[in-house]
């Protein structure tokens, strides 16, 4: 009887460590949001990736400057999350965030996507 019992928690404990964090990413893309509703464009800019934050402003131009000029919509909540290893989709009401994981947590790679017809996303904000 114990046998059963015991091969049932392994097989819960291994199907648990399989499960997609969706959570995340979403708490990520709606923070990254609440800095731009809060003017908060330097706490923003901290949540970039690197190269998305080195890439972003024009030349003379900062980071939180270049966010404020692109004037980025609100965000709204969260309609859905797609993860695939270490990048995420999240599609708020208002926006569409592409997100890479990194051992500090997720970073949004991409911010201010709109679909095109037959090719990826347009972002205004993008690496």
């Amino acid at each position: 009887m114990r046998i059963p019992i015991v091969v049932l928690a392994a097989v819960a404990l291994a199907a648990a460590g399989c499960a997609v964090d969706t959570v995340s990413p979403a708490r990520a893309a709606e923070r990254f949001h609440a800095a731009l509703g809060a003017h908060r464009e330097d706490a923003a800019c901290a949540m970039l990736t690197r190269r998305t934050a080195e890439k972003l402003p024009d030349p003379g131009q900062s980071c939180p400057e270049a966010l404020r000029e692109l004037g980025l919509g609100p965000g709204g909540r969260v309609t859905e999350v797609s993860v695939w290893g270490e990048d995420a989709q999240v599609r708020l009401a208002g926006d569409t965030l592409f997100l890479h994981r990194y051992s500090d947590g997720w970073r949004v790679k991409a911010a201010g996507c709109e679909p095109v017809r037959d090719m990826p996303y347009e972002c205004e904000v993008d690496d």
